[in-house]
């Protein structure tokens, strides 16, 4: 049995080195034709885990852990480790890392993860990463009009927190 509740997180994915994950992963397995790992599948739980036990090693030298700079940092420095890892079969790194911050614009449990990407932006420079910004667009049956407003106050949103999307 496994630990992620389907009613929660919906269909499970389990990856080839048993790592369990939702459907997305898998979903980009199928799509790409590459094998990813639990290392790829970036959560909260890992990062603060992280975190905790370099804190208990004294790694911060009794400094207070704070959301930032630490779990940004952290953050920041898996998406760097795993973007190195082969994906395709080779021993060579993929020549993109695809990253998917899932959650809704404004919800505090995505702001550390969006506040990472902000940071990571700036370290690397813009003209190193494309920000896309993925959205439902519904259309009302009645009319068959398109809605795009939930997505412009998405887009002002992310503006806000300092992520200008490129797509």
């Amino acid at each position: 049995a496994g630990t992620m509740s389907p009613f929660e997180h919906g269909e499970v994915f389990v990856l080839n080195d048993g790592g369990e994950t939702d459907l997305d992963l898998g979903n980009y397995e199928r799509f790409l034709d590459i094998s990813l790992t639990r290392d790829h599948n970036i959560t909260t739980g890992k990062i603060y885990d992280r975190v905790i036990r370099k804190e208990r090693r004294g790694d911060y030298l009794g400094k207070t852990v704070q959301c930032i700079p630490h779990i940004t940092t952290e953050i920041q420095d898996w998406i760097e480790r795993v973007a190195q890892i082969p994906v395709d079969g080779t021993e060579n790194p993929p020549d993109v890392c695809l990253v998917e911050v899932g959650g809704v614009v404004g919800d505090i449990e995505s702001m550390v993860f969006l506040e990472a990407i902000r940071q990571y932006t700036r370290k690397v420079g813009r003209d190193n990463l494309c920000h896309v910004h993925v959205s439902l667009v519904p259309v009302l049956g009645v009319v068959g009009e398109q809605k795009t407003k939930p997505t412009q106050h998405g887009v002002k949103e992310l503006r806000g927190v300092g992520l200008f999307p490129d797509v």
